[in-house]
């Protein structure tokens, strides 16, 4: 009997999604565990694409994208992330996800090390397992505001190390990363010769310190940046993101994305250049609206001694149920879905260091997140 290659069983499986199935399972369950925008699409996104249906516009694209949405990108990405590049360093891929794993897989080989943020997107870990690549931890700590820190990772690079992974706004802290913290991390990849590979998913939703696109700061064509359209426009369904890459890599992105997608769907397409096109205010408007949930969570918590971390972009909320959960938080919040039908994401299903911590999404209904908080039992006093 034929085996799965060798490496396949070291990919760990997403201790989100273990949630998101026991939810599935069990009625009236409050869900704060997904990163799912309770806001609807715009009108305009939608009638994009249902005019791409409509008029049978459904064939296949340049590998790409669609001119009009790779010239969208590069306009935007000009405007709004001090971004200046052409048209054949954008590529339309199937949400961010995949962005990021054609950009991993572009850049190591079997046995290669990547720098992870801990905690962090799982998504990071497993596409590096993936690939036969050993993802390599930094801790992102409360006692240095949850950010990396240099010194720490000069004690992880090794003579394998080939890629470092950013990700600002982050996922699942909401950390945003000031541009010195930037700047050094920059200069640690350039000391070094890596990659950098940065998340930039939820650009559009920042509190206090303003989003910096690394990539605006390189000098050196190091840098590979993911973007998507599924939280900033509620798109997570179409599955649209694009991947900037450095320069000179055109006839081998063709190359990658003709043979993991081809292309992504045309009327998904056409939609993501309404979105970019068409007025921002719901994206304003969606910003506040999470602004509103996180300041009603934190009233929430604050008035039951529930100790958080504050966000400064993102729609989540990093919560510690360390006091419950018994040293092992993901066993926590299955019983915890079952027993109080809330659903919350464990945060060792982002890295060691998140034992402990749940995620909170505030994209949610605003009177679900207080509820749901408020099933979450208060430290002693």
């Amino acid at each position: 009997m034929p085996t799965l290659a060798s490496h396949i069983p070291a990919v760990p499986a997403s201790g989100i999604r273990r949630i998101f199935e026991v939810a599935s399972r069990l009625d009236d369950v409050i869900g704060l565990h997904v990163g799912e925008p309770d806001l609807p699409v715009a009108p305009h996104i939608i009638e994009a694409a249902r005019q791409a249906w409509a008029e049978d516009d459904t064939n296949y694209t340049a590998n790409g994208g669609i001119a009009p949405l790779r010239r969208a990108i590069v306009r935007k990405l000009a405007e709004r992330n001090g971004l200046h590049v052409d048209v054949e360093q954008v590529w339309v891929t199937v949400g961010a996800v995949q962005a990021l794993h054609q950009a991993l897989g572009l850049l190591v080989r079997a046995g290669d090390e990547v720098l992870v943020p801990d905690p962090g997107y799982t998504s990071f870990t497993m596409s590096t397992r993936l690939l036969d690549a050993v993802p390599v931890p930094y801790t992102l700590r409360p006692d240095r505001e949850f950010l990396p820190s240099v010194e720490e990772l000069e004690h992880l690079v090794t003579d394998r190390t080939r890629v470092l992974i950013v990700n600002s706004p982050s996922n699942p802290l909401g950390r945003v990363f000031p541009e010195r913290t930037l700047r050094e991390l920059l200069e640690f990849a350039r000391e070094h010769d890596l990659w950098i590979i940065s998340d930039e998913v939820y650009e559009h939703f920042t509190y206090a310190d303003p989003h910096v696109s690394i990539a605006s700061l390189d000098e050196d064509d190091r840098v590979f940046t993911a973007f998507s359209f599924s939280k900033s426009y509620a798109m997570t369904g179409l599955r649209v993101g694009y991947l900037v890459t450095p320069h000179g890599l055109a006839e081998t992105m063709r190359t990658v994305q003709e043979t993991t997608i081809s292309c992504v769907s045309v009327p998904d397409q056409r939609a993501a250049v309404a979105a970019l096109e068409g007025e921002q205010e719901h994206v304003a408007a969606a910003k506040r609206h999470y602004l509103e949930n996180l300041e009603a969570a934190c009233a929430a918590l604050d008035a039951r001694g529930i100790r958080y971390l504050r966000p400064t972009g993102a729609f989540y909320l990093w919560v510690d149920v360390s006091h419950v959960s018994g040293g092992d938080v993901a066993q926590w919040c299955e019983g915890f879905v079952v027993e109080q039908r809330v659903a919350l994401a464990p945060g060792s299903a982002f890295g060691r260091s998140g034992e402990g911590w749940v995620r909170v999404s505030l994209a949610s209904r605003r009177e679900h997140i207080l509820e749901g908080l408020s099933r979450i039992p208060a430290p002693p006093a």
